[in-house]
């Protein structure tokens, strides 16, 4: 049921997985899946193919993040978009465009915006302010987050005066939340999302990826890209009613963010509505320990996250992690016994009914644009069947 996945290591059959048909047969509670794996096991060959299968299956893919660059050419080769975005080349995105007239979408959008900035929630107070300057901004059309940097720097003294707040009180109130948005407008992450957007979104294009690899390793501001980029692309969320993936490849480097966390989290309940199957890849369920202290909040989202996984596709995992990933993803003992013995290319995928061991293949033809260890072997054609007979280390052919 669904685009062919590889072998089913116990009958020798096909595996196929299509989380939407699935849902519907009553296999899944939902359609969201984790992928963890520790580096070098083919998890990402997996994630890769299985985007690329579901096109050709009629669904969409969405990559609202790509912190190394990895999905552009999966992309190019599929017919679809690429939205390059680096201090200094002229692709914009306004993460305003989608909200229109929902100021309330906006505010979430923007208060997110300026808790990652701040690096704490905002006050009662900070969110009048806010809610004053994105008004203010609306009203002179599409708002930037340019013109709600001005705004909350000369907030309208009507527009106080009617909220019993003085205008200097005001301007008080929004002094943090301008220098946080400032970051956008004149710091290191101006020209991206500081103006009228450059890109128009196709819903219709078979795979939309925001190419943030330029970026480098600023935890921070992939944090604030991705809650940009993502709310950009929940218009065609909201408008399309095709199937399509939304994927978080290095997951573990946005979900240290309380405020992504939120947003994503949000975006994981709405997926029945929407049509949407969400992907979320790992390397180790130890990176939770990143992202908080256990009964923190941020630990209890994330967690929530993979309870909101009915699929979970392990990789192989070294011997200190399978408490922690045993415990995460609510595997039996046989199960997690078999994880730090699975070869490459191989996954354990657990679903609430059943649990398949699966040997994932790739055709030759996939190979220049799903594999991402090429580079690294010496004899580029070589890769590894899932016996370990060959040399190269990666999925085997179909």
């Amino acid at each position: 049921m669904g685009v062919p996945v590889g072998v089913d290591a116990f009958t020798g059959g096909v595996f196929c997985f299509d989380p939407w048909a699935l849902y519907q047969a009553a296999e899944l509670t939902n359609p969201n899946v984790v992928l963890a794996g520790v580096i070098g096991q083919g998890k990402s060959a997996l994630a890769k193919s299985l985007a690329a299968r579901s096109i050709a299956a009629g669904r969409s893919v969405y990559v609202p993040g790509d912190p190394k660059g990895e999905w552009a050419p999966l992309a190019r080769a599929v017919g679809g978009t690429v939205v390059q975005l680096s201090p200094g080349h002229p692709a914009r995105l306004n993460p305003l465009d989608v909200t229109g007239t929902d100021l309330a979408a906006g505010q979430r959008l923007l208060a997110a915006v300026a808790g990652l900035t701040l690096h704490r929630d905002l006050s009662a107070a900070e969110h009048g302010a806010l809610d004053a300057a994105l008004t203010a901004a609306t009203g002179r059309g599409v708002p930037t987050i340019g013109r709600v940097v001005d705004a909350l720097s000369t907030p309208g003294a009507h527009t106080a005066r009617a909220d019993g707040v003085r205008v200097e009180d005001r301007t008080a109130d929004g002094r943090d939340l301008a220098h946080g948005l400032r970051r956008l407008v004149r710091g290191d992450l101006a020209d991206l999302f500081d103006g009228p957007s450059t890109q128009q979104l196709d819903p219709a294009a078979p795979m939309v990826v925001i190419d943030l690899s330029a970026l480098g390793s600023d935890e921070d501001a992939l944090a604030l890209a991705m809650t940009c980029s993502s709310a950009w692309l929940e218009s065609a969320l909201a408008t399309s009613t095709s199937k399509r993936w939304v994927i978080y490849d290095e997951a573990w480097r946005v979900l240290r963010q309380l405020a992504l966390v939120r947003r994503m989290q949000a975006q994981f309940k709405l997926s029945r509505a929407h049509g949407v199957a969400n992907l979320i890849v790992l390397h180790r369920l130890s990176d939770l320990d990143a992202i908080g202290a256990r009964g923190s909040e941020a630990r209890a989202l994330a967690e929530g996250l993979l309870a909101d996984c009915s699929t979970r596709v392990v990789y192989r995992q070294e011997a200190d992690q399978l408490t922690a990933t045993a415990t995460a993803l609510g595997l039996t003992c046989p199960e997690r016994d078999l994880l730090p013995v699975l070869p490459r290319g191989t996954g354990l995928w657990k679903m609430p009914h059943r649990t398949h061991v699966v040997h994932h293949l790739l055709h030759p033809a996939e190979m220049d644009v799903i594999d991402t260890d090429a580079a690294m072997r010496d004899e580029p054609g070589e890769f590894s069947v899932p016996d370990g007979s060959s040399s190269g280390g990666g999925p085997r052919a179909a």
